[in-house]
């Protein structure tokens, strides 16, 4: 009896230990920790095919992730890249000249003026736009530099993880408590999941901003490209995202007195921008998974405040994964079958 007690107080002093080092590295490495999720990410959409190539293809397991590697840069990075550098060398020309940005406002506030007839835009409000703007920018320089250090965290751990992906599953096999069919599910489940987190849900916002730069062009919309890029980078808020950025748009033109160009914008907008998020739902996300929207709104406030910038894919994904363990708990620890309860009866 003795023997089995100093066992188990030596079990939880060891635990305890284990324990106190794990929260330890890990609150140090907690800024690191949307690099680990992005190369977790990365591995999980393209495991499929990295099987494929390395062992029915035979091709070097190396040579092939430095292969996935230069593709997640060209086809994910590169564009983030350019579109930044579109914002930031705006934001450059708006703190050295803020008037024109005043200008704006003040013309649109006027407008709201003349048909609500109160000046929801007040002087408070809207003074001092330099001000705030170069109070901003040091936060982004250092949300920039914490996103280039996530970057590299996710390249170096995504290698790694292909090439020793197949036995870190089977260690995870053996650990994770549940049984055979409820590990397979929540493997089957968290693809399904990152699919349509990290594929849906800014493909909607990539097809919603590509229709708004068609519009804005057409309607001879200044800086088209841009502003097309924001209301796409707006879009990741469902319900009344772009309208964020559409919206004083249309009422800046009305201020110009083009209310031709402003009339077809705002239908345009309504019709075409605000419709293209259903049309993407209903057939292409299919394919890949969709994400209801009221899981899309908790998980950007979650992912937000946990991540910043990476909360955009990984929030939602919380608020998925939180489903499926609650799923999986029913399953694995909720009430015994019926025939068993029967069983027991008799």
């Amino acid at each position: 009896m003795q023997t089995d007690f100093n066992f188990r107080l030596r079990q939880v002093f060891f635990l305890i230990v284990v324990i106190a080092f794990a929260i330890t590295i890990f609150h140090q490495l907690y800024v690191f920790f949307p690099g680990f999720l992005g190369a977790l990410t990365l591995y999980i959409l393209c495991r499929k095919y990295y099987v494929i190539l390395t062992q029915k293809k035979n091709w070097n397991k190396s040579l092939t992730a430095l292969l996935f590697m230069v593709l997640f840069m060209a086809c994910i990075v590169a564009p983030i890249y350019v579109s930044l550098q579109m914002i930031f060398s705006k934001v450059e020309m708006i703190l050295k000249d803020p008037d024109q940005i005043n200008h704006a406002i003040d013309a649109v506030s006027k407008q709201l003026r003349e048909w609500t007839g109160q000046d929801l835009l007040t002087k408070e409000a809207t003074s001092n736009i330099g001000k705030k703007a170069g109070g901003f920018i040091p936060g982004v320089l250092n949300s920039s530099a914490m996103m280039l250090g996530n970057l590299l965290m996710i390249l170096f751990l995504a290698y790694f993880m292909f090439l020793n992906g197949q036995t870190i599953e089977r260690v995870l096999h053996r650990l994770i408590p549940l049984n055979s069919r409820n590990i397979d599910l929540l493997a089957d489940e968290t693809v399904s999941m990152v699919r349509a987190n990290a594929i849906g849900i800014p493909l909607v916002s990539l097809i919603q901003g590509l229709v708004a730069v068609i519009g804005y062009w057409i309607f001879g919309v200044k800086d088209f490209i841009l502003l097309g890029l924001i209301t796409g980078f707006f879009a990741f808020f469902p319900v009344v995202g772009t309208a964020v950025i559409w919206l004083p748009i249309v009422i800046f033109m009305f201020s110009k007195g083009d209310s031709g160009k402003a009339i077809g914008l705002a239908i345009y907008c309504l019709v075409a921008v605000g419709n293209i998020d259903y049309l993407a739902r209903v057939t292409l996300l299919k394919k890949v998974g969709n994400v209801h929207p009221v899981t899309t709104i908790l998980g950007l406030i979650v992912g937000l405040r946990l991540f910043g910038f990476w909360g955009f894919i990984f929030g939602p994904l919380m608020i998925s994964l939180l489903l499926l363990f609650i799923k999986i708990y029913k399953t694995e620890f909720g009430d015994p079958p019926a025939e068993k309860k029967v069983g027991t009866a008799g």
